[in-house]
């Protein structure tokens, strides 16, 4: 990063600028995600009860393709972009970014595309603060902290979860190292962003039911922390593997078809195959509950029973497909997903509690793809409680070291 004044040393001056634009932007960005969670659920009800959507799903990716090659500009880098212009600070975030990715994700959700949620959030928040700081904003500090505040607010409001995305969007820029002097602005933005999406009558999924209560808690013992270890190791490995395969993926889709517009027709077509030749819909869509009764889900794969051996892996070969051959979405709650029913697989092969792996692989998954093991540990707090913190700790640490330096934002430093 270039240098520039820390928060100590900003002027009186510069703080009375940037809190309105801190406070307008965590308002905007709440109010967009609560706009997106809505519509999400809709599309999501109307794809699960018109299953032959499906068929147009390469048709779909088509169409988000031409309209980001129209459109978008540098827009089409998403996440990407947002860690670069951390960085960099050029100015390259357009607002546009904001409704294209809202308009494409959707469209990917109702058509079946698998997906997640958290990369339009953040790519809302973050072009919302692009635009405010053009406006606003004038100093390389003022906008840098700006980003990083909408990313926080975006992270945050849609998950429901204002200190985990505030931690998120300032361990995001450098791997293995968080700025605290960004995380005051980041947690009044995140706050704010989740307090007007709750504002709107917009509530997120709830885990507190899912047996890592108070009333389920397990004694700490050291098989427990050993398995637990082991496990968080395979976290990463998986982690790492999701990694090299997004990373890897792009270009296979661009050696099958140099034209653009024609990978999401591969693509598209490669998930109608699977969903065939698997039998199942279940890897389709955001995955946090099966549109049918007894179906694989995050939350299903915290009982005995509720995901199968290789779920983890389809999941992962679902969401690699989508996202690499031009649609839209974020990779997040895939990640929970293959984490819970990676977590769920080791539990039942090692004897362990299902419902404790399931949370640990949910969130040690991400960490070991995002390079984010401050924020999942604290995530983990905010959705399950406070009672497996350590084990949670433990899991997103282990499986961060384990993952390797690339991760899934490829502007990380």
């Amino acid at each position: 990063m270039h240098k520039e004044a820390s928060i100590s040393g900003a002027t009186f001056l510069e703080w009375w600028r940037m809190l309105p634009a801190l406070v307008l932007t965590g308002t905007v960005s709440g109010s967009l995600s609560a706009l997106f969670l809505v519509t999400l659920d809709m599309v999501s009800a109307w794809h699960a009860q018109n299953s032959w959507l499906l068929l147009l799903l390469p048709l779909a990716g088509v169409a988000i393709v031409w309209f980001y090659q129209k459109y978008g500009d540098l827009a089409h880098q998403g996440n990407h972009l947002l860690v670069e212009e951390i960085h960099e600070l050029q100015d390259k975030v357009p607002f546009r970014m904001a409704p294209m990715v809202l308009i494409t994700t959707l469209v990917t959700h109702l058509f079946g595309g698998s997906a997640g949620r958290e990369g339009t959030a953040v790519q809302m928040g973050g072009a919302v603060a692009g635009g405010i700081s053009r406006v606003f904003l004038r100093s390389p500090f003022q906008k840098r902290t700006l980003l990083i505040a909408g990313i926080a607010a975006g992270f945050g409001a849609v998950f429901g979860t204002p200190w985990a995305g505030a931690v998120f969007a300032v361990e995001l820029p450098v791997r293995g190292r968080w700025h605290v002097r960004y995380l005051l602005p980041a947690l009044l933005a995140s706050g704010i962003g989740h307090c007007t999406c709750l504002w709107w009558g917009v509530h997120h999924t709830d885990y507190h039911a899912l047996g890592l209560t108070q009333e389920g808690f397990r004694e700490m013992n050291l098989t427990l922390i050993g398995y637990a270890a082991l496990a968080a190791i395979a976290f990463g490995l998986c982690g790492r593997l999701f990694v090299r395969l997004a990373h890897a993926a792009p270009d296979w889709f661009a050696r099958l078809s140099p034209r653009p517009l024609l990978r999401p027709v591969v693509g598209g077509t490669l998930v109608i195959v699977l969903v065939s030749v698997l039998g199942t819909a279940d890897y389709l869509g955001l995955g946090v509950v099966s549109p049918r009764e007894g179906g694989i889900s995050i939350l299903s794969s915290f009982t005995r029973g509720g995901a199968d051996p290789w779920s983890w892996w389809w999941k992962m070969i679902f969401t690699i497909v989508t996202l690499s051959s031009g649609f839209k979405g974020g990779e997040v709650t895939p990640l929970f997903f293959i984490g819970a029913a990676l977590g769920n697989t080791v539990a039942i092969m090692t004897g362990q509690p299902v419902e404790v792996f399931a949370g640990m692989g949910m969130l040690a998954v991400f960490a070991a793809a995002a390079n984010t093991p401050l924020a999942c540990t604290i995530l983990g707090m905010e959705l399950f409680g406070t009672h497996y913190t350590a084990l949670f700790a433990l899991a997103c640490l282990i499986a961060f070291l384990v993952s390797g330096r690339a991760g899934i934002y490829r502007h990380q430093k």
